[in-house]
Parts: C-alpha cells; structure tokens; sequence
C-alpha cells in the first residue's frame, strides 16, 4: 500500500499543487480498499495522518499564543504597547498552513467514508457468551462466523491494560487457533469442550461468539472490528 510520511506535508519542497497530488495519490489508493470493503490496516493509516497534521496545527498555534513577545513602539496619545509575535508567519507558513488546511478537509471525508463501513459492520455483529462464564474474562477464546459460510473461527484473546497520559485503555492481543465446520456434531460448546481438552493452559475459559450474516474480508474487516467490538463488551461487563 502507497503510503505518507509522518511529516510529509512538510517535508521537501512545500508547494501546494505538489502536495495535493500526493495526498491524492494516496487516498486514491485508500479508496479502492474501502470500495473492496477492506479497513484495516487502511483507515488506521488514514485516522493516524490527519492527527498528525491536526496535531501539528495546533501546536503551531500554541507555539504562536505562548511564545514571548517583544515591545515594537508605542503610541504616546494612544498610551498603546504594540506587540508582535516573535513568532510570524511568512510565506513558506502560509503555504504549509493551506496545506495542512487542505489536507485535513479532504482527509476527513475519507474517514468518514471508512467510519460508514466500519459502523454497519458493528451494528450487525452479535456476542454471546458460550456456556458457563468465569469470574475472569481477561482471557479465553472468541469464535467468528460470518456470513453463510460455514466456518468457525476460533481465536485465544488476551486483555490487556496500557496507560497513555491520564486515561487506561483495553486492548486485545489474539492468536488464531483453528476453523471448525459448523455442524450439528461442531456446535459451539462442544468447540469449547474439545478446545478445554487440548488446551489444558486454560481450564476454564471464557469464551464468546461473535456472528455476522454479513459477507466481509476477514482479516482487513471482521477481525479487527470483532475484536475491537469485544474489548467494549468485555469491558462493560468486568465494570
């Protein structure tokens, strides 16, 4: 996949009709996964550029607000001290701020567009929990079915906590483990009974399944917005 530069709107020659074509040339790429209903890594890439620039627009501006200014004259009638940022912009900054202006417009439209698929898969998936749940969900196994196909995804999921600044987020770690054909001998307690046999570093699991009717890519789409789907519902429920 053709992708930026964390700084690429700053980096070399900053033109804008330079810079606009290679935005472009990007979310041209971009959309041809989305049209193939395919998220990720894609919309991630996407969410963490138009970041970059908004953090780096207001980090300029904060830059501009703080930073010390300087006495230039004064207006004897006016009894007035003008003052003006030592910090000023020139051309070159004009330039990289319609840049950035424009980048981060034509940028959120394609978010937004990903987001759209990214929320009618969500709506339509469903989690249950398979069998008698443990006190601990921080770990155990998922299975996926999507679609009319007639597979069973299974998945070992570990929860973990990481701290970014003030705030504690959830994330997944998952490893696939098998796919079961879906039957009547296969039905999603005896995958559990069968997993709980084998895998004997996990007694008593907790362990959900998460089903779609939709037809989706697996690993560019229900994957990523399962698990995602499941930290929420894990994290509901473990308060």
């Amino acid at each position: 996949m053709k992708t930026l530069s964390q700084t690429w709107f700053a980096d070399g020659y900053i033109d804008f009709e330079l810079k606009k074509y290679t935005l472009l040339a990007y979310l041209q790429e971009i959309g041809k996964y989305f049209d193939a209903n395919k998220l990720y890594p894609q919309l991630a890439d996407l969410i963490f550029h138009y970041n970059n620039l908004i953090a780096f627009r207001e980090n300029k501006k904060y830059l501009q607000e703080q930073f010390p200014k300087r006495l230039t004259g004064i207006q004897i009638q006016q009894l007035q001290v003008l003052y003006e940022n030592m910090i000023a912009d020139d051309e070159l900054m004009e330039e990289l701020e319609s840049i950035i202006h424009y980048a981060a417009g034509t940028m959120q439209r394609a978010i937004k567009n990903g987001t759209e698929i990214y929320e009618f898969v969500e709506q339509n998936l469903s989690i249950a929990p398979v069998g008698i749940m443990p006190l601990d969900h921080q770990e155990g196994y998922f299975f996926l079915c999507e679609g009319q196909a007639k597979n069973t995804w299974v998945y070992q999921y570990r929860m973990s906590i990481f701290e970014k600044h003030d705030d504690k987020y959830r994330t997944m770690k998952t490893e696939f483990v098998d796919v079961w054909q879906r039957n009547f001998v296969n039905t999603y307690q005896s995958i559990k009974t069968e997993l709980i046999k084998k895998r004997t570093e996990l007694p008593n699991p907790a362990v959900y399944a998460v089903e779609t009717n939709l037809t989706f890519p697996m690993e560019e789409t229900l994957l990523p917005i399962a698990k995602r789907s499941l930290v929420r519902y894990i994290s509901t429920i473990s308060g």
